[in-house]
């Protein structure tokens, strides 16, 4: 199948791509700008910015299968106070994403992957209260009313996600590893209160292959691999990187993890399993999150 990964320079769009690639699909990413990471840099490369472009233009022909992974967050949020986080969002999610799900399935584009998030499930007392997860919701539910006989939609609504692209620099993974060394000064090594459900990238990449192969369209699968507490979880990575440590857990705002970035609520903890049909359909690796922070922490890529 041709298929078109939209976001596919990121950690999440590009492992997707990659698997897809391996997989035997003629894969081409879209992103504003083509990539300088080698494995991703051999992908054929198709400009866009799905928040500015309307992509009336045909250049969404000619592709069989779509995986969206490119949704605003709070990374992309303006610091400068030029725009409210309600407006940010309306326009870069609720607005532009099922616009550009709409040009997809006009230009024949017959199946079709939202990766999305896992905060309207796993805290819809967010909605209404916060603007990213009250953001994300509706452009998910906007999205998926588009599937039709013709157009098999379906969404990942995915955790937080570890992964590692070779050449792909993540400066929040790498600044986690030297947190976990004790190498940031002035920043304690403790944990933050509460804890959260984990996915490797490449789980996450092998889910998406199967919800394209076998997806029902409408249907949002909560996906996800390992629950964690922040203590268990950074304690992994004190172990991974030789700094063993029993951490303290604080209700203090923590540099990693900072409560901004805590939209299920500061201190929560969010711990589920997936469903067991949903888990047989979308086939992804299990137990991959310690093996992965040992291996990003020893710099090994397989």
């Amino acid at each position: 199948m041709k298929v078109l990964v939209v976001g596919g320079t990121g950690l999440i769009g590009g492992e997707i791509a990659l698997h897809l690639q391996e997989n035997g699909h003629a894969v081409t990413i879209m992103s504003r700008q083509p990539s300088k990471v080698p494995t991703l840099a051999q992908l054929p490369f198709l400009q866009g910015n799905y928040i500015e472009d309307d992509m009336a233009d045909g250049r969404l022909q000619g592709f069989d299968w779509l995986v969206f992974a490119a949704a605003a967050d709070i990374r992309n949020l303006p610091r400068d106070g030029s725009v409210t986080p309600e407006a940010f969002y309306t326009r870069a999610n609720d607005e532009a994403v099922p616009r550009f799900f709409k040009a997809a399935k006009q230009a024949g584009i017959c199946r079709a992957v939202y990766i999305g998030t896992f905060y309207p499930r796993v805290a819809p007392q967010q909605i209404g209260v916060c603007p990213y997860v009250t953001s994300r919701h509706n452009t998910d539910l906007a999205v998926r009313a588009l599937g039709d006989d013709g157009f098999n939609v379906c969404s990942l609504d995915v955790p937080f996600v570890l992964g590692q692209i070779e050449g792909l620099e993540v400066p929040h993974i790498a600044a986690l590893a030297e947190y976990a060394r004790g190498n940031i000064p002035g920043l304690p090594l403790f944990a933050p209160k509460g804890g959260t459900n984990h996915i490797s990238s490449h789980s996450l990449a092998q889910a998406s292959l199967h919800a394209l192969e076998r997806g029902e369209s409408g249907r949002a699968y909560l996906v996800g691999d390992e629950n964690l507490s922040w203590k268990a979880y950074l304690e992994l990575w004190c172990e991974a990187v030789g700094n063993p440590q029993d951490l303290e857990v604080r209700e203090d705002d923590h540099p990693m993890f900072p409560n901004v970035i805590m939209f299920a609520g500061a201190g929560a903890t969010v711990s589920y399993e997936p469903d067991a049909a949903d888990l047989a359909l979308l086939d992804y690796d299990r137990g991959q999150i310690g093996p992965l922070i040992r291996r990003i922490a020893a710099g090994r890529w397989q």
